[in-house]
């Protein structure tokens, strides 16, 4: 019996052998395959702090904002945002927006209650007033500049046509004579103008450069302007006389709006007449006979 346990004692203690040794070079392997795959990895508190504080702090909390903002108001898009923002001529992206225009009603809104916890009551209603007010003035501010931008483009586009006019007519193409109003003139036209000479310059069409001017620009005269180019691109008819024609076309139609503003004018000018000038003349002309009056019932 004795006999029996040794021999199978060490007939295991070969099998364990042979085996060890012939998975050796396996695991020898694997080890150096997890040694090498530690080389240049560092610690992930390391890999953290190695960031700056705009990657750590801002970025992720202008994102969450924004988020919150788009939630808030699920009408708006971002592409329509991004549009907004383009028009109005503001180079800040529609995240950054967001999150500006939810982070102040927040801001107030802690403010408030914070103020209330340390007793001023007052602070919660006027905390919340300013923060809608908050929620609505960045949609009104880049509203009105959208507006402001669009009517100075429209104002300037008859000379800028003229002088495209005179370069076509000088024998310069149509992408040499933008480029040559884009160093004679300034503005917001200018501004759109050379950004799409430069998209026409990286590779795109001409049709398409133009289409997305009058998509950026927001405006009926930039429209028309891009689309009767179009139109004498694929016609071919002259590019100089479409030119001239659009420009005199654009003058007629800056007359017609400043004589539309002007008959506008005495109905606007009706509603400070009478809740300003008339209650004036009444007391001018009315206060000393309304004195006598009371002075002689008084005798």
């Amino acid at each position: 019996m004795l006999m029996l346990i040794i021999g199978f004692a060490l007939l295991a203690a070969s099998a364990w052998y042979m085996l060890e040794h012939s998975t050796s070079q396996r695991r020898d392997i694997k080890a150096q395959l997890r040694r090498a795959g530690t080389y240049a990895v560092t610690d992930k508190r390391e890999q953290e702090l190695a960031r700056s504080a705009r990657e750590r702090l801002v970025t992720p909390a202008i994102r969450r904002l924004s988020e919150l903002a788009m939630r808030l108001s699920p009408q708006a898009s971002r592409i329509q945002l991004a549009r907004k923002l383009q028009a109005a001529g503001m180079s800040i992206s529609p995240q950054v927006f967001m999150a500006f225009k939810a982070g102040i009603p927040i801001a107030c809104l802690v403010a408030g209650i914070v103020g209330t916890a340390t007793g001023a009551v007052f602070l919660l209603p006027a905390s919340l007033a300013v923060a809608t007010l908050m929620w609505l003035v960045p949609d009104m501010l880049v509203t009105r500049r959208a507006a402001a931008r669009r009517d100075d483009m429209g104002r300037a586009l008859p000379d800028t046509l003229d002088l495209l006019t005179v370069s076509v007519e000088a024998g310069l193409g149509f992408d040499a004579a933008v480029a040559k109003v884009c160093e004679k003139m300034h503005g917001p036209l200018i501004e759109e103008l050379d950004v799409m000479a430069r998209e026409i310059r990286v590779g795109e069409t001409r049709r398409q450069a133009l289409r997305n001017l009058a998509e950026r620009s927001n405006s009926a005269e930039v429209a028309s302007f891009s689309r009767s180019i179009i139109q004498a691109e694929e016609l071919g008819t002259s590019l100089g006389r479409t030119l001239r024609v659009q420009a005199q076309d654009m003058r007629v139609k800056r007359q017609l709006a400043a004589e539309e503003k002007a008959m506008k004018a005495p109905v606007k000018m009706l509603f400070p007449t009478v809740l300003f000038i008339f209650p004036a003349m009444f007391i001018i002309i009315l206060g000393p006979a309304f004195i006598n009056i009371m002075k002689s019932f008084a005798g």
